[in-house]
């Protein structure tokens, strides 16, 4: 027997929830299939726990500055493990508790198995039951790549940074994106002695000339980077090393962390069978829509190609809702203008056009404007780290397309930013606002 549906979504992270929410306030029959935890990645191996950590590493921090103005020094002022594991879960178990209940609420059927396409409108789940709607959503999600290589089993990958009870002591990185960048700055803050090792570019994905006083950055900090690193393999001689294609040996290390990237969770069975097309990294092709290759099937989140953001699978989710089921038939994600943070100590982040993008769509009539400055929270403590912001604009009227910062309030303050981008913000419009002072998000105003 088949149940019967207006949507069936398969997972239930950031994307397959947020499809699945504002379906249901439309008055679909929606059935949601996850086996795993509500919430995905971003809520419990992902964005939240990853914020959480960059919290205590923020609290370190503090502590050292308020020790050079004037506050007594705390006894046992380091970071008991367990006890903020214990605290951090609790936050992200109420989470999971809220999802469960809005989902509830709504009259929305969860699932918790795994489920396979028979058909464009047919899903089986695992347990045998099957589910039949003229709509399907794939939003299964990735997960963290381990490398086929000797010895790879010796190292954790993202997921089981969240169950360490205790600092790693020496540990490798190896990776030079999001996730290394961030494991790497926020191990360090909380007491690990840290390489990151990259193979190309550290966070390629945002100015580089801002990654490059980020680096300089971690490093003043202690934490060590190692470029143009390719691991062979890994061994463990007592301590764990690695060894370069070189054949040059790096160690020892009392743990190593895999960051190299994520794999989409699209080998679902039936996918071939259907002729839903893959990228060349097995992330699934859909147009503007979020449409795949066959008719009424969708793919959003990580699993599609996509930008791999939980903002950008949040607003993919609510943009189909709306064209399925709300009566906007040209509701599409708009992926224009969309701001990230890298959470490093302290977090970088962007939004538009870097440098090197700009240039190459508007060349010589863009105008790159950077200031370096001191927060005052690092001159009050005799501080010398500075924030750097960098404004990209075009043409006579300086039409700003491309914002990037890197300090201490970065990842608060570039929002309002972004909408005011979207809006056709220019270089007059920023010099002509009243800046709140003294704070960081002025010094885009007056530059």
């Amino acid at each position: 027997m088949t149940a019967c549906y207006d949507l069936v979504v398969l997972g239930a992270g950031s994307a397959g929830l947020s499809l699945a929410l504002r379906a249901a306030e439309h008055g679909a029959r929606v059935a949601i299939c996850d086996p795993g935890r509500l919430g995905g990645t971003c809520v419990n191996v992902g964005c939240v726990p990853k914020k959480a950590f960059w919290y205590a590493a923020q609290w370190a921090q503090s502590q050292a500055f308020a020790r050079t103005c004037g506050f007594r020094p705390a006894p046992e002022a380091a970071l008991d493990w367990r006890l903020f594991r214990a605290r951090r879960e609790a936050y992200i178990a109420s989470i999971r508790s809220r999802y469960a209940e809005r989902l509830r609420a709504a009259g929305i059927t969860l699932i918790g198995a795994h489920a396979r396409l028979l058909a464009s409108d047919l899903v089986e789940t695992a347990t045998g039951a099957r589910l039949g709607a003229p709509r399907v959503a794939i939003a299964t999600g990735a997960r963290p790549l381990r490398p086929d290589l000797p010895g790879a089993e010796l190292g954790m990958v993202s997921d089981d940074i969240f169950a360490l009870e205790r600092p790693p002591g020496r540990i490798a990185v190896v990776g030079g994106g999001y996730v290394a960048a961030e494991c790497a700055s926020l191990l360090q803050a909380l007491g690990g002695e840290v390489e990151l090792l990259v193979r190309g570019r550290l966070l390629a994905g945002f100015d580089e000339e801002l990654v490059g006083h980020l680096a300089q950055a971690m490093q003043a900090r202690g934490l060590r980077i190692r470029r143009q690193v390719e691991v062979r393999r890994v061994y463990r001689d007592g301590a764990v090393y690695l060894e370069e294609a070189s054949g040059a040996r790096l160690g020892p290390y009392d743990a190593l962390l895999w960051a190299v990237g994520r794999v989409p969770n699209s080998d679902l069975p039936g996918l071939d069978r259907l002729g839903i097309a893959l990228d060349e990294r097995r992330r699934i092709r859909v147009d503007r829509y979020q449409e795949t290759a066959v008719a009424g099937v969708c793919a959003l989140g990580d699993v599609s190609d996509n930008r791999a953001l939980t903002p950008v699978a949040i607003a993919a989710g609510h943009a189909l809702a709306e064209r399925w089921f709300g009566g906007r038939p040209d509701a599409h994600l708009e992926q224009e203008f969309v701001p990230s943070v890298a959470f490093t100590d302290p977090p970088l982040g962007g939004v538009g056009l870097d440098e090197t993008q700009a240039r190459a769509r508007y060349g010589e009539a863009v105008q790159a404007h950077v200031h370096a400055f001191v927060p005052m929270s690092q001159a009050l403590a005799d501080g010398e780290e500075r924030s750097w912001v960098k404004m990209l604009c075009v043409g006579q009227e300086e039409r700003v397309v491309g914002l990037h910062a890197f300090g201490p309030g970065v990842d608060e303050y570039l929002q309002g930013f972004a909408v005011a981008m979207r809006q056709g913000l220019t270089r007059r419009d920023l010099r002509a606002a009243i800046a709140i002072h003294p704070t960081a998000a002025e010094e885009l105003l007056l530059h």
